[in-house]
């Protein structure tokens, strides 16, 4: 059996029982640096949901404001007069018909594609090829960025996304995790009932939870 280290036991003994405020919680986890790397910080949250009911299941992907401090390689469908505007913002690829056409010849090294609501039409092609690898683009998304979020709900019914750094400021953290959650409650499926979130916790990769009252 693993037995927890005496870094983590340590920290076990700072963190009460009872919720605390957003702020309390992201205070206390940047407090915890007796590691020697950045640690991410993740939201999870309980859901009253069912999910063994297709029409309860809660996933899809958010952009945060402050990202997430993680690159990814990302791609942007749109018109040529944006193309220079997308490569600025992060794009490792940008166009539409050549980009299209590139994919469909297998090229596929990318994380994340994002389109314009003005192309989809042309990108919808790659539904086949893009759909079952989770990299269809989606314009909701509403921007080209190497900050998005993507999730799903385990059997459990938790959901959960990397917010942040440890070496975040509390700010941004707690806008990225305020984000997060009213998304959340957003897409709150129309068939649950009671109460839907049920719990927030924070973590960092190495460290113990800490309920959140949101």
């Amino acid at each position: 059996m693993q037995t927890k280290s005496k870094r983590y036991e340590s920290e076990s003994q700072q963190v009460g029982k009872d919720p605390v405020s957003l702020r309390e919680a992201v205070e206390k986890i940047k407090s915890f640096k007796s590691v020697k790397f950045d640690q991410s910080i993740e939201c999870v949250l309980l859901l009253g949901i069912d999910p063994k009911q297709a029409d309860q299941l809660v996933r899809g992907s958010v952009s945060l404001p402050n990202g997430i401090g993680k690159q990814k390689k990302v791609i942007a469908f749109c018109d040529d007069a944006d193309v220079e505007a997308a490569r600025k913002a992060g794009a490792i690829e940008a166009g539409c018909d050549d980009l299209v056409k590139k994919i469909t010849d297998g090229w596929s090294d990318f994380d994340v594609a994002i389109a314009s609501p003005k192309v989809m039409g042309r990108v919808g092609k790659l539904g086949r090829v893009l759909g079952p690898q989770g990299k269809m683009p989606s314009p909701k998304n509403g921007t080209v960025t190497a900050d998005i979020v993507k999730f799903r709900n385990n059997a459990g019914g938790n959901v959960h996304a990397v917010v942040g750094k440890q070496s975040f400021s509390p700010e941004k953290l707690i806008e990225n995790v305020d984000a997060f959650v009213a998304h959340i409650k957003k897409i709150k499926p129309v068939t649950a009932k009671g109460t839907y979130i049920k719990k927030v916790c924070l973590s960092s990769t190495m460290g113990p939870g800490i309920a959140v009252s949101i």
